[in-house]
């Protein structure tokens, strides 16, 4: 049984973060809502509490019963979860007589403490707290301090339990992943055998397991995660797997054809349907982005049934979930939300009486990307940006017509390319252009035009959550907009999006 470090939600934005620095450490971790503790057995080798947007002493912050985990398994506290054993143990904790946030240093260190091991002094370490320790009960023992904050990390006597009011899981902790890495090695013992050889070994076992002789079909989209889900699944059942995949019109140029192209060598049984007159004819004078969105959803749900049906043995439907998308499913709030409609087939399962089958819903997206490059996936499949299930469909904002489509595919092509001949493509998280609904004067020649606007975006991220916008050298970006002005019929002026997010999204719709 795979071994598992049990990570409890307490709603703070790190949350993830923590979890993917667990498993870079190639050790299996779990994320689960403070209010929805799993049960707990021989596979969970240690628990992190992780911060929160709450204080202790708020009236509904979380405090759930840990008598079933303290002393009973290896616990690291972070931030809030610091402040809540201090809390639920008797000691005192309010505010700080100032927010302590941002960088610091440790000019206290216990060497003897496991999770210190090869922590040098004076440590920078990520402040990001409204409440102190002011008082903690005798059984704590301090571990580690700065010049401000003498608590800021302790141990508690006759148990492993150990805390810490810094963030270890972010960048600005410098030897955050040495604590995070002690934690897991000297205190819970773990074999760290999370890799993506033995991902796959594992999940070919299972899969062959839960569908037996089975058919399934796939909804192939051609990016990271339904790609290496269709390699994963052909590699545990071959031919019993059929994809679909959809042109909806609203690809990048010339995507359909080489998504089929790249899946020819795999000997994968891909069919390939051109509806992307059934989806413009769907999106005619449609605008509100979310109405988009639906139309889109319902028009691919349409041509998916018709073409799954077809396949009348199937027994399965297999989608590319991701771990991020399960967890978004299961907020720290409460109630299961729908997942990103763009990421599954809706509906569709239980429409067609067909199980589901998830083969990557254990992983993040960096993750995916190491189990393809395990299946020996092309580095240009697995290496490709973020693309919206909706495709240009969002990045066309108002109406959609086949002539913008046609624009922005040009537009998008100069844009995509560049960056691949500048040596930038691999630098960015993800990049994209948006068609404006505005059209701007300009001159061309001795002639006054009046056509459209694009704007080029380019952000990086780890998994999208949050995004900083991309500081591409100003020659690129003169160099790509000449080029577009000058090659695409109907465009006379591009902008640059240096918005991040928060506050604004990465797509415009």
């Amino acid at each position: 049984m795979q071994e598992c470090i049990l990570i409890l939600d307490f709603g703070s934005q790190y949350t993830q973060l923590i979890a993917r620095k667990v498993r870079e450490n190639n050790v299996y971790c779990e994320i689960h809502p403070y209010n929805h503790i799993p049960p707990l057995d021989n596979n969970i080798k240690g628990v992190i509490l992780s911060g929160s947007p709450y204080s202790v002493n708020d009236p509904d912050a979380p405090k759930p019963d840990l008598s079933g985990i303290r002393g009973k398994y290896p616990v690291l506290a972070v931030c809030y979860g610091a402040q809540l054993l201090v809390s639920l143990s008797g000691g005192k904790v309010a505010s700080a007589k100032s927010r302590e946030y941002g960088r610091a240093n440790l000019s206290y260190i216990d060497h003897s403490c496991p999770v210190f091991k090869n922590v040098p002094a004076n440590s920078q370490v990520w402040m990001s707290h409204g409440d102190t320790i002011l008082e903690y009960p005798a059984n704590f023992h301090i571990t580690c301090s700065t010049e401000s904050v003498k608590a800021c990390g302790y141990s508690i006597e006759g148990e492993p339990t150990y805390a810490l009011q810094f963030h270890p899981e972010v960048y600005h902790s410098t030897d955050g992943f040495t604590i995070l890495k002690n934690f897991l090695t000297e205190v819970c013992h773990c074999q760290a055998d999370w890799t993506p050889d033995n991902f796959v070994k594992s999940c070919v076992e299972d899969l062959r397991r839960q569908i037996g002789q089975e058919e399934v079909i796939l909804g192939l989209s051609g990016g990271v995660d339904s790609s290496v889900a269709a390699v994963l699944l052909h590699k545990a059942i071959g031919k019993q797997l059929h994809c679909i995949f959809v042109d909806n019109g609203l690809l990048r140029k010339n995507e359909f054809q080489d998504v089929l192209d790249s899946f020819k060598g795999m000997d994968i049984d891909v069919k390939g349907v051109d509806a992307s007159a059934l989806f413009y004819k769907a999106l005619e004078g449609v605008t509100e982005p979310e109405a988009k969105r639906k139309a889109i959803g319902k028009t691919f749900i349409d041509v998916f049934e018709a073409e799954a049906r077809k396949f009348k043995s199937a027994r399965f439907l297999a989608q590319g979930t991701i771990y991020p998308d399960v967890i978004e499913s299961a907020p720290v709030k409460g109630p299961s939300q729908t997942i990103k409609s763009h990421h599954n087939v809706g509906g569709l399962p239980e429409k067609m009486n067909l199980k589901v089958v998830e083969p990557l819903r254990s992983l993040f997206k960096d993750e995916v990307r190491r189990v393809g490059r395990s299946l020996a996936l092309p580095d240009r499949l697995l290496n490709r940006h973020p693309f919206p299930g909706p495709g240009l469909g969002i990045r066309i904002l108002g109406d959609i017509t086949a002539e913008k489509v046609r624009i922005l595919q040009e537009v998008d092509a100069i844009y995509i390319d560049g960056l691949r001949e500048a040596g930038l493509y691999d630098k960015v998280w993800q990049a994209g252009a948006i068609l404006l609904p505005v059209q701007s004067v300009g001159v061309m020649g001795d002639e006054r035009t009046y056509e459209r606007v694009v704007a080029l975006r380019a952000v990086n991220s780890t998994d999208g959550m949050t995004a900083d916008w991309s500081r591409l050298p100003y020659e690129f970006l003169a160099k790509v907009s000449n080029e577009i002005i000058n090659k695409v019929r109907g465009v006379n002026r591009v902008v640059y999006d240096i918005s991040s997010k928060p506050p604004s999204t990465i797509e415009w719709e």
